[in-house]
């Protein structure tokens, strides 16, 4: 892996203008593409072999009509005026709007008996010739278009309904752009430099573009939902910012103790190029693992993120060395007064992370309690999470299909927003009374008097037959919102007493089952990421207590993050501080692409700090030495880095969609907790406990795993001792290196248990550099 990432960082930064046109040309044809054949996005909320979903396939098959998508246009007058007294401009509204292209139908308010009993507020509804998630945003414009006559004569017209609350624009607040400002700052500050600040933004730019021009892309051949490119951009911003920075850091940091560029920045990509290789491999792992859980809107998201870290990973170790290579020595141009345009070239020693480190190691049992006990106290709200899938209820009230939503409801009644589609399957000879679809449609006054009588039920309507009166469509309505859980525990109960042949769908059933499915397969999921995590990184770290700890470590920074989201959005705790007027059930598709993405991004730091500890106890052979090496030398980049990816994923928070909100909140928490209560503490804790445990792994697995190895990962051939980095040099150069590295050392022949065989292939690299 080290050799790979060498060998591609050399090759590009030996033919940067290539490279960098490369890149060029790769964004404008992929954003070209985008725009000339790539397809729309697509929300598919339905759990396969759901009830809802064999309901809805059997209205496919013999009812399209009734299959059809379906939105509602709401009518209302100021208080104490009735609708009645603009009657002729609702039905004029009504006329212009079954004239847009795929509606096929639009009822009438006052015939239909839609009007509330002040008579202030009334609704037509109106069906397509096309599922929900396939009317076009155009039809939707087009429709909002045939109301602006009724808003100029006084009537308050708003479109609402499944359609309308799914297929909605995807709204942003601009504060976006704001946290990319501010991790550009960060990056100032961190380097001291304005153009090699600039780098990474740079690179994260091109990968955002490239990534979310594939998105569109895939969206061309499959369905993609509407959240993949706002995830994607998310996660993609916030890796492809780090990954370029931690290689950028470590070829500075090379230059300072002496190297020329050239063979700086060959040994960078060697080292933390292998690392971002390695990082950027466990993100795809885990983004890819949603496919797992059988849900097509949550198997595009993990698609198409990992389609931009990939891009982010290859960036990463082509388009940067190509830069860094172009640039030489105007990489440190722009300083700022005050700051050092170069990595420090002091000793390890002088620096707070080198002396925190050994302060924890010399108490690790009280710093690990404490970090501990922190988190857990952080998670404890997640025991209680509640979780529902998003209503229009939940977005923000400048929008249409919200202001529907709350129409309806004041004049009908929450449930209203929340139908129940029932079918009956009348060839089915368990109709009821009697056999075949004459006596199964006898049957359905019964059925409709049963359900009625549920007690959250408001209103039952009459049947609706298909052309060939073999099914039928009654509409239920609730007496609750659609997230509430009495609706849930309402379709439950109508789901007992319909017998066989009658199945309950809808997209309060729909987005029922999908929650249902996702807290099903959630376990599996967890239990998949983990076990592919582990192996990863026992393949490459050689140890079986590193990749444990990771995992388990990650957790606990995962359930704080879990902890924060369900008291904020849930329990309402801090809620003026983030914006939020209302508590909020967390969204069900949230617990799911949550861990994936967290658990990629937590493994990321985990990966560059245990790459650089492995490098310094491979040098030196001292377990807590090397820990507080390790974090010596990563610690101030792996800050910046987290502060980076906080900003940006705070500037999320303000977007109007509760479950975006949702995830920039929960993202945020858990990097910040990530950087410092589990990095600064509990791995030096855990490290220091362990000791040489850390590294150990059984001689019979070592000969079944492959041979991808990170030891010695950063320690590269040198051509003389003035290009020997300092502090391994200095390590060497002691006497416990010395002992170790003997061939005729005791010590050293203990050592072959505990640290991999990988570092026998870089002992050439150490003696080489002694001899000299």
């Amino acid at each position: 892996m080290k050799q790979f990432a060498r060998r591609v960082g050399d090759m590009s930064a030996r033919r940067p203008k290539r490279t960098i046109a490369a890149w060029g040309l790769v964004a404008v044809l992929m954003l070209a593409l985008a725009g000339t054949v790539g397809g729309s996005f697509i929300d598919d909320f339905v759990a396969p072999g759901s009830q809802s979903e064999k309901a809805m396939t059997l209205l496919e098959e013999r009812f399209p009509d009734a299959a059809g998508g379906s939105a509602t246009a709401v009518f209302a007058v100021p208080h104490g005026q009735r609708l009645e007294g603009s009657r002729a401009v609702v039905e004029a509204t009504a006329t212009r709007i079954g004239r847009v292209n795929h509606v096929v139908a639009v009822t009438n308010p006052f015939s239909a008996g839609a009007v509330s009993p002040t008579g202030r507020i009334g609704y037509a509804e109106i069906r397509f010739d096309v599922p929900t998630t396939e009317v076009s945003q155009g039809v939707l414009a087009a429709i909002t278009d045939a109301m602006r006559p009724a808003r100029v004569n006084g009537v308050q017209a708003e479109l609402g309904g499944d359609a309308a609350f799914i297929n909605a624009d995807a709204q942003t607040s601009g504060i976006e752009v704001v946290g990319l400002a501010a991790a550009l700052v960060v990056l100032v500050v961190a380097f001291g430099s304005v153009v090699a600040a600039l780098v990474p933004i740079v690179l994260a730019l091109v990968t955002v573009a490239a990534g979310v021009g594939g998105i569109m892309l895939l969206a061309g051949i499959a369905e993609v939902s509407s959240a993949a490119p706002t995830i994607g951009a998310m996660v993609g911003l916030g890796v492809g910012i780090d990954y370029a920075l931690f290689i950028v850091a470590r070829y500075r940091e090379n230059r300072a103790v002496g190297q020329d560029s050239p063979s700086a920045l060959s040994d960078a990509m060697a080292s933390s190029g292998s690392a971002v290789l390695l990082a950027g491999g466990t993100v795809v792992v885990a983004m890819t693992a949603l496919t797992l859980t059988g849900l097509g809107f949550l198997t595009s998201i993990g698609l198409s993120t990992s389609l931009v870290v990939m891009f982010a990973v290859a960036s990463a170790l082509t388009l940067l060395p190509a830069l860094l290579s172009l640039l030489g020595d105007r990489v440190d141009a722009g300083r700022i007064p005050g700051r050092r345009g170069r990595a420090s070239t002091g000793s390890a020693h002088t620096t707070a992370w080198w002396r925190f480190a050994h302060r924890v190691a010399r108490r690790p049992w009280p710093y690990l309690l404490a970090a501990a006990a922190m988190l857990l106290a952080l998670a404890a709200p997640a025991l209680s999470m509640r979780t529902g899938f998003p209503d229009a209820g939940d977005d923000s009230p400048h929008t249409s299909h919200r202001r529907a939503y709350d129409l309806l409801a004041d004049g009908f009644g929450p449930g209203v927003n929340a139908p129940l589609l029932i079918v009956a399957d009348l060839r089915s000879a368990n109709a009821g009374a009697g056999t075949g679809a004459q006596g199964g449609r006898d049957a359905l006054p019964a059925l409709a008097q049963r359900i009625n009588a549920d007690p959250g039920i408001a209103t039952v309507n009459e049947p609706r037959f298909s052309p060939a009166g073999d099914t039928a469509v009654l509409r239920a309505f609730p007496t609750t919102a659609p997230a509430d859980r009495a609706t849930s525990d309402t379709l439950a109960r109508i789901r007992e007493i319909v017998p066989g042949n009658v199945a309950v769908s809808g997209l309060t059933a729909m987005t029922d089952d999908l929650t249902r499915q996702l807290t099903d397969t959630l376990p599996t999921f967890v239990a998949a990421i983990l076990a592919a995590s582990f192996l990863l990184l026992m393949v490459v770290f050689r140890s079986i207590a590193v990749p444990l700890k990771a995992a388990l470590l990650n957790l606990l920074s995962i359930g704080a993050a879990y902890g924060v989201v369900v008291a904020v959005f849930q329990w309402g705790w801090f809620g003026g501080l983030f914006g939020l007027d209302d508590t909020y059930l967390i969204a069900s598709p949230l617990p799911t692409i949550f861990f994936a993405v967290l658990f990629g991004l937590s493994i990321d730091y985990e990966v560059f700090l245990l790459s650089r500890i492995r490098e310094e106890y491979v040098a030196t052979g001292d377990s807590s030495e090397s820990v507080a090496r390790g974090m010596a030398g990563t610690g101030r980049v792996i800050t910046s880095a987290a502060l980076i990816m906080t900003v940006v994923f705070l500037g999320f928070v303000a977007n109007p969609a509760p479950m975006v909100r949702m995830l920039g909140l929960g993202l945020a928490s858990a990097i910040v907790l990530d950087a410092t209560l589990v990095r600064m503490v509990l791995v030096p804790a855990t490290m220091a406990l362990l000791g040489r445990a850390n590294w150990w792994l059984p001689r019979w697995l070592d000969r079944l795993l492959p041979g991808a190895r990170s030891d010695g990962a950063g320690v590269p051939p040198q051509s003389g001792p003035e290009l020997v980095n300092a502090t391994t040099a200095a390590a060497i150069e002691s006497p416990r290196a010395r002992l170790m590295h003997s061939p005729m050392s005791g010590s050293r022949r203990r050592e072959d248990h505990l640290a991999p065989p990988a570092a026998e292939t870089d002992q050439p690299h150490f003696h080489s550099r002694r001899a000299s």
